[in-house]
């Protein structure tokens, strides 16, 4: 039985009601482009650097709002051939930016999209609409959006991938926008735009006021729509523990100790994932490293690691024949 949550059916009709307004347009259009970076661009963390090696296509479009194309990068193992090899586990990777700057092209995150692609994942980098031009919902509607493209069997025979097994990996904003991707549905992983495992770095994900520094208020504010975070009715909305019940899929939450966004906003989460039985990682990360820059070689492991276990096919056990029958 799923975990009571008064506050879902009530917050359900006003998103929806807002998604309903933000969500027209027309389909996509626009150019693909084959993407070979020569040598290696290192980025600001020397952890996360360019790999030439992995096939990336930049700029496909997804989905369209308004007439402007809304785009995305894939970024395919090497090698795999998605036409003769079986379909494999996918990711989808939401850079930061405190919901109002940022790029699926910043080197880091194009970084981490190749490395999750060199890993064996069809990995695809998502662009999504900015703040505060573009306010809540308008981000997470990207998103939804982006997985339920990727679902499409056009999609899936292109890219190799398996419709059940698609994760999701953010940082900061990102890691607040992932983290809505795994709450905020109900039921089953693997139909519309729910994912089987996520991962969040650093993320805000308690929008009310809530363990917020006096800085980070008017960011909030600002992407939320309104003047102040205390009077926004939807602040409870855009945060992702609103949504916790039991059937979300597992999270792994890795959080600096002593950075900007406060620990105890990690701590909220895991609290409300673990209170309903939510399979929950908890990485601690000592220092003030935020986002992505906290990932070095021991991080990668860790997210590899949760990828195996979560994304892994669910293999059946075979039944032998009855003899006597």
């Amino acid at each position: 039985m799923r975990a009571a949550n008064p506050t879902r059916a009530a917050l359900a009709a006003l998103v929806l009601g807002a998604l309903g307004l933000a969500a027209g347009g027309c389909a996509p259009t626009g150019d693909e482009a084959d993407v070979e970076v020569e040598g290696v661009v290192v980025s600001s963390n020397p952890h996360l650097a360019t790999d030439p090696t992995v096939p990336t296509t930049v700029d496909i479009p997804y989905r369209a709002v308004d007439g402007q194309p809304l785009f995305l990068d894939a970024c395919m193992p090497p090698d795999f051939d998605p036409l003769d090899e079986p379909p494999r586990a996918a990711v989808v990777v939401v850079h930061g930016g405190s919901w109002a700057r940022g790029s699926k092209n910043d080197i880091a995150w194009r970084a981490v999209c190749q490395w999750l692609g060199a890993s064996g994942y069809p990995t695809f980098a998502v662009d999504y609409r900015l703040a505060p031009a573009n306010p809540y919902p308008a981000a997470i509607d990207d998103l939804v959006a982006a997985v339920e493209w990727l679902r499409e069997p056009e999609q899936t025979e292109r890219f190799g991938i398996d419709p059940d097994r698609i994760g999701a990996l953010g940082g900061s904003a990102g890691g607040n926008l992932v983290s809505l991707l795994g709450t905020r549905g109900t039921g089953p992983l693997d139909t519309g735009s729910r994912v089987a495992a996520v991962v969040e770095l650093s993320a805000p994900v308690d929008l009310t006021g809530v363990a917020a520094t006096d800085d980070f208020l008017p960011v909030q504010a600002a992407y939320l729509g309104c003047v102040a975070t205390m009077e926004c009715p939807l602040a409870l909305a855009a945060s992702p523990n609103t949504w916790v019940d039991d059937t979300d899929p597992p999270f792994l939450v890795a959080h600096s100790t002593d950075e900007m966004i406060p620990l105890e906003q990690a701590r909220i989460l895991v609290r409300t994932l673990r209170g309903v039985g939510v399979d929950t990682t908890f990485v601690q990360v000592e220092g003030r490293l935020h986002s992505i820059a906290m990932i070095d070689d021991g991080l990668k492991e860790r997210i590899l690691d949760f990828y195996e276990r979560t994304l892994t096919p669910q293999v059946l056990p075979l039944v032998e024949a009855d003899d006597e029958q």
